[in-house]
């Protein structure tokens, strides 16, 4: 063998010891401090693939989205917050009832896998991690879930959502999107309403955690003001970076540290690079920029699969975790910034979201109630107080393009006032 096949030969053992080492580091790392992942869309992606027949799949392996199983297994992931989340096109239409369906769709697959365990508290979380199991949260992927109710909010988490974004790609009447693809409440220097207020204290009393991903900046400036809990932007990178508008200036990131919230870096190519294109070192670059300006104590993961087309090579499906742990540790994150990343950020914005309940638990639910003039849903009935004559009088609020006639409304009202004679 001569002198150069030698040196190429040893050159190459360094290399594939080091990389073993390496591997092996984040291996232990992510057994110790498996991650929490802060946002996926495969409730969408069997809707889309399935028709939510569930049944007829096997979510051990999956072959046509990004999510399975032994996937998460092998990614090192022991706690997901699944997207509960309807189109806007739904607002005003049914939103609530495909959001009840998607609701459906994760909670039986709790059932149907012992792999899965449905976990609401923080305590469920970390008993989970000690069963070995991967742990279910339910995540609402925009405040049109709730159709500008309250009590409808306080419904979805008695079935077990803990978090919710408060808008996706449209407007509500009541909170502003980062985006203008819908044409929904259009509005000028009120991005959070006197009632999107209320549900901002309402989701701090119930122990709801703040979504801001899809909000606008004013938006999320807004309740970063007013929320006396800790909110989470879930799927949302760095703006200096990527200035893609759904992602984070440093401004708001500085507004995040104070209210001692976390922003988890979302894997989506076009918030990456602002390109369709997209690797790892990208990637990176982000958490990188988001420490040096607030500190690795406010930073986590939320990738964003199943909700987006491109991915960044090496960053494909929910298997690859562990390629960016490495790239991390190879970037000088210590071990302990890489623990609280992936997973003791998020448990502390929990736990913070549950001491802030706890503190209100004296106080009643909010009986506050938006103004038809602010929805102008055509759809949306409106229940009065009985009039003079002892009988309810039901209402539809209509836009000026949809204006309906009385005998319509009477009409309308039949099958409600049967049921109120019930009663």
């Amino acid at each position: 063998m001569s002198q150069l096949q030698c040196i190429i030969l040893l050159s190459l053992c360094s290399w594939i010891y080091g990389h073993s080492e390496e591997e092996e580091k984040v291996r232990v790392l992510m057994s110790q401090y498996p991650l929490i992942d802060g946002h996926n869309d495969l409730a969408l992606q069997l809707r889309k693939l399935y028709n939510n027949n569930v049944n007829k799949i096997d979510l051990h392996n999956m072959s046509k989205i990004a999510t399975d199983i032994n996937r998460f297994r092998a990614g090192h992931v022991q706690a997901q917050m699944f997207s509960v989340y309807v189109l806007c096109g739904a607002q005003e239409k049914d939103a609530v009832r495909l959001t009840l369906e998607q609701i459906d769709v994760l909670r039986r697959l709790c059932t149907m896998y012992k792999d899965f365990e449905l976990v609401t508290s923080t305590k469920e979380l970390r008993n989970s991690h000690q069963n070995r199991s991967i742990a279910f949260m339910l995540s609402i992927e925009g405040g049109h879930s709730i159709d500008s109710s309250l009590p409808a909010l306080r419904m979805f988490y008695q079935l077990g959502v803990r978090s919710m974004a408060l808008t996706h790609t449209c407007n509500t009447p009541w909170a502003e999107s980062s985006s203008k693809l819908y044409k929904f409440y259009q509005r000028k220097n009120d991005s959070l309403t006197s009632f999107g207020r209320a549900v901002v204290k309402e989701m701090n009393r119930l122990g709801m955690i703040i979504d801001l991903s899809h909000t606008s900046w004013g938006t999320a400036q807004a309740v970063l003001d007013l929320s006396k809990a800790p909110v989470i932007f879930s799927h949302s990178s760095s703006y200096t970076v990527c200035g893609n508008g759904r992602n984070v200036p440093d401004w708001l990131l500085e507004k995040l540290k104070n209210n001692q919230g976390l922003i988890m870096v979302n894997f989506h190519s076009n918030f990456i690079s602002c390109k369709k294109k997209a690797n790892i070192s990208m990637v990176a670059d982000h958490f990188d920029h988001i420490k040096r300006i607030i500190g690795a104590d406010s930073i986590g993961i939320g990738s964003d699969f199943e909700g987006a087309e491109s991915f960044p090579q090496g960053l494909e499906d929910v298997s690859k975790y562990p390629a960016l742990i490495q790239e991390l540790l190879r970037r000088n994150w210590s071990e302990q910034e890489l623990a609280k990343v992936l997973r003791l950020n998020f448990l502390r914005v929990f736990e913070a979201v549950e001491m802030v309940r706890d503190k209100m638990i004296k106080e009643p639910p909010s009986e506050m109630q938006i103004s038809t003039e602010e929805v102008l849903n055509p759809c949306r009935l409106e229940l009065r107080h009985p009039g003079s004559a002892g009988h309810p009088s039901v209402s539809r609020v209509s836009s000026d393009q949809n204006q309906l006639s009385v005998p319509h409304i009477i009409l309308s009202a039949v099958p409600l006032l049967l049921t109120l004679s019930l009663l």
